[in-house]
């Protein structure tokens, strides 16, 4: 046991050891499409210009997560659109006018930026060889069609500005509409697997995939014009970077924003970062050095370290309160069972729901809910890794034989020693099974990290769905699953080192 004792105390170590973090300055959002991330990339930089520290987190989801980060202050700007605003995140009040709409954002301590000059309005895209197939030009058209099989973003799905009431009215009654993500419904599309998805007017995909463009003829979606929205005291803490931010007003034409789509979905595959500042230096009459790609090399290092400083954070927590957790619970049946249901509810939570369900939370006791470093992350995956340490600690104790318990009965033990001295070594390769599966579990779900800025592997994971890039994806993949093996070896190291020898050569029932 003193082994096992040593190995927890390592362990506290680790979960003591403080996240180094890069973030610094102003904090820039975007959304999960190449065209935010870019305008995202395009405010960083042009306030970098100004002389200000700036962290841009890229993808972080869709637009109520984003709106309520700036909202909160986890971000200081982003990207958004005024057709979104009014349908989806005003959607409970009438709002007719872009005076209206500053006049709500006011409320809530945000500001809005003219237009940048394009409009991103929705739209309904099919393979132009399928629509002539079908005679198909307009939206009301797909309602001679009810058999046609649509797919759209789940955000789409559920927005009051999208299928839903877009089938109302157009009258629409289809029996097959599948919610999926919007990079992935774009590949069914182009399978044949789907006849129509919903689309942006300037996504790049429309060109290169040579798609037909349904026309709107019964008018039903509003401007999307694209705008920057920042918080309302950015002005006093960094005057010079509220400035410039307006800058960016008028400056983007649809076909230019078209063209930057296309340089990094299309063939050239040029960075966001870097197609941004062309455009700064260009438009804006900036110097802005355009640096060199990061290396494979850097890239992985950097989110390995990401990643592993995830995985402490969590998995380190669950290990010491997972089996004092799971002790309880065989001691007791009433509160056994309570613990047992409590720590299994957060295990049937989908991940990202979960991720979502945290971050108010941890906002409201001034924590980090979002990127690297993010403390929703870390919560989201402690509690996805509790199940398997208590259940396994639970079914050690409640595994062994009752002789051993009555011979320290008889021998005068106390229920401390023999606790720590009988039960705890004869459970020990149950808990070490439960640590490892946590272990494995931890190191799959902290890709999920991605999804709010939190770094790790999810982040080339999450980039490459949505350049649909392989290379991108198993930059992710591979090292993840790399780790899990690793982490699976060590703990199988600390299991020979820890549980004596004779133990270990008992099977565990």
């Amino acid at each position: 046991m003193n082994r096992f004792w040593l190995f927890l105390l390592v362990l506290t170590g680790l979960a003591a050891a403080p996240t180094p973090s890069r973030e610094t300055g102003i904090k820039i959002g975007s959304k999960k499409f190449t065209e935010n991330v870019i305008v995202g990339e395009m405010v960083a930089g042009a306030i970098r210009s100004a002389g200000v520290r700036t962290t841009h987190y890229q993808e972080l989801g869709g637009t109520r997560l984003v709106f309520n980060a700036l909202v909160q202050g986890d971000i200081d700007a982003y990207p958004e659109y005024t057709g979104t605003m009014i349908e989806e995140t005003f959607a409970d009040r009438e709002i007719e006018t872009d005076a209206e709409l500053i006049a709500a954002l006011a409320e809530k301590g945000v500001l809005m930026t003219q237009p940048l000059g394009f409009n991103n309005k929705y739209a309904i895209g099919m393979q132009k060889a399928r629509a002539q197939e079908l005679a198909i030009t307009k939206i009301s058209d797909l309602g001679r069609y009810p058999e046609l099989k649509l797919g759209f973003s789940n955000e789409f799905i559920d927005r009051d500005d999208g299928w839903k009431s877009l089938q109302q009215h157009y009258s629409f009654e289809f029996e097959k509409v599948q919610g999926l993500d919007h990079d992935i419904a774009y590949r069914q599309l182009a399978s044949g697997d789907l006849d129509a998805i919903d689309v942006y007017a300037t996504d790049a995909k429309i060109k290169s995939m040579d798609l037909a463009v349904l026309e709107d003829d019964r008018e039903f979606f509003p401007r999307y014009d694209a705008v920057i929205l920042y918080r309302s005291d950015l002005g006093k803490r960094y005057p010079a970077a509220a400035s410039v931010i307006h800058q960016l007003a008028g400056k983007i034409s649809d076909r230019k924003m078209i063209e930057m789509n296309l340089a990094v979905e299309g063939v050239e595959r040029e960075t966001e970062i870097r197609v941004a500042r062309l455009f700064l230096n260009e438009s804006l009459g900036l110097d802005i050095p355009i640096e060199p790609r990061e290396s494979l090399f850097q890239s992985v290092l950097s989110r390995t370290i990401e990643h592993l400083d995830l995985v402490r954070r969590s998995l380190v927590p669950a290990i010491l309160l997972g089996i004092p957790f799971g002790i309880i619970a065989f001691s007791n049946r009433i509160s056994g069972q309570l613990v047992l249901g409590v720590v299994g509810i957060f295990q049937t939570i989908p991940a990202l729901a979960l991720l979502v369900l945290v971050m108010p939370l941890v906002t409201a006791v001034g924590a980090r809910s979002i990127g690297v470093g993010s403390l929703s992350a870390v919560i989201a995956l402690f509690l996805y890794s509790l199940l398997p340490i208590v259940r396994n600690t639970y079914a050690g104790f409640q595994g062994i034989e009752n002789q051993y318990r009555e011979s320290a009965l008889a021998l005068g033990l106390s229920r401390r020693y023999t606790l720590f001295n009988i039960e705890m070594p004869l459970a020990m390769r149950s808990i070490l099974a439960g640590i490892k599966t946590a272990a494995v579990m931890n190191v799959g779900f902290a890709a999920l990290g991605g999804l709010i800025g939190a770094g790790g592997y999810g982040q080339p994971i999450m980039t490459g769905i949505r350049l649909d890039s392989l290379s991108l994806i198993l930059q992710g993949a591979v090292p993840a699953a790399l780790m899990a093996v690793v982490v699976q070896l060590l703990f199988e190291l600390v299991d020979r080192w820890v549980v004596p020898r004779g133990l270990r050569l008992k099977p565990v029932n």
